[in-house]
């Protein structure tokens, strides 16, 4: 399987990244982002490209894929609704469009969030915007497409939040966030179990387009 990852260097697409590079079955993956991962390995190819709402100038380098696992994301803490639509919706839905026309065999994987709001029409922002990405992504002529609606997420292996607060929060609670990813999967996941989950499913599908924490664990 060759897989497109975006959002390699944020603490999910980290996540990813490991479990891709980790799994025979993984040919190949190429990360497309703003910076380079920094890391090295024979299965790891790299683009760093600016302008998300236009790949145009790279589209030959998106052909041949059977997967992408869309990582990028943004906390709506602050910001307007034009401006995390944006950030959220058009950049998802350009990337998305792009890969749907050059790689129609392809399994789209995005990680969005417990909570977003399918219906389009709820009091939060940011589940609202969410909720729309999500289903205008099940409408693109993919092979299929799965969203990934995980709630608490716990770093593992070395894995850090680029938001300093965030990560001094996790390392706090490194030990609470293991007992709950125990006792309630319901609410906690990792980033190994999501890396592995969207491997799984991308390779083998999966009943129902939409993934709360408890069905990324199952999987």
């Amino acid at each position: 399987m060759k897989v497109i990852l975006f959002g390699a260097t944020g603490m999910v697409g980290q996540g990813v990244l490991r479990e891709c590079l980790l799994d025979t079955g993984v040919e190949s993956v190429l990360a497309v982002g703003r910076s380079p991962t920094g890391q090295r390995h024979a299965k790891l190819g790299e683009i760093v490209h600016d302008n998300f709402l236009d790949f145009s100038g790279i589209e030959s380098r998106l052909a041949g894929f059977d997967a992408c696992f869309f990582c990028l994301g943004v906390s709506s803490v602050g910001m307007s609704e034009e401006r995390y639509r944006h950030l959220t919706y058009d950049i998802t839905m350009a990337a998305a469009t792009t890969l749907s026309r050059l790689n129609p065999g392809m399994v789209f994987v995005y990680v969005t969030g417990r909570g977003t709001d399918s219906t389009e029409q709820g009091r939060l922002m940011w589940a609202r915007v969410k909720g729309k990405t999500e289903n205008d992504l099940l409408r693109l002529p993919f092979k299929a497409a799965y969203m990934f609606r995980p709630a608490g997420i716990q770093p593992l292996h070395g894995i850090r939040s680029k938001t300093a607060w965030v990560q001094a929060i996790y390392v706090v609670a490194a030990p609470l966030l293991t007992l709950l990813n125990r006792v309630a999967p319901k609410y906690m996941t990792t980033t190994e179990q999501v890396g592995r989950a969207m491997i799984r499913v991308a390779r083998d599908g999966y009943p129902r387009p939409v993934l709360e924490s408890e069905d990324i664990n199952a999987v």
